[in-house]
């Protein structure tokens, strides 16, 4: 019987920081750091590009997970996930379609990249918190 192995929990959250002028610094949980810019032609990410590289990141762990539960990881050479997306036209400010170009490089048919990709929306956790009605539990202070 294999010994029942459990990752240490991984410390999860964000903290950005914002003052009267400049952008949000925004700190990880693990002491990870990203200056967030919102110039149309300034390099970097704003809010939106974080939301868009949080799905891509999560559907490409998640598919390299799939093609290992279904026991052809050594088959896959690459995985992309090209994330972008359209705004609503009407309503509160929102992604009202999320577009994701998935790239399953590898000895695979169509059919098998298909089943990856499905597997990978259905594992991933971003993917399944965005399709889903999250609560927010706000706290403020002075």
């Amino acid at each position: 019987m294999a010994a029942d192995l459990k990752a240490r929990p991984r410390p999860v959250g964000a903290t950005a920081v914002l003052g009267r002028t400049g952008f949000p610094h925004v700190t990880s949980a693990t002491k990870g750091e990203i200056d967030i810019v919102t110039g149309a032609s300034q390099p970097g990410f704003n809010p939106l590009d974080l939301l868009y590289a949080s799905l891509s990141a999560c559907l490409v762990l998640s598919a390299r997970i799939a093609a290992s539960q279904m026991g052809i990881l050594d088959r896959i050479t690459e995985i992309t996930a090209d994330v972008t997306g359209e705004k609503a036209s009407e309503g509160p400010s929102r992604v009202q379609t999320f577009n994701i170009a998935f790239s399953i490089k590898g000895d695979l048919d169509e059919e098998t990249r298909l089943k990856i990709a499905h597997a990978a929306e259905e594992i991933c956790t971003v993917s399944n918190t965005i399709r889903g009605t999250p609560e927010f539990s706000t706290v403020i202070s002075g």
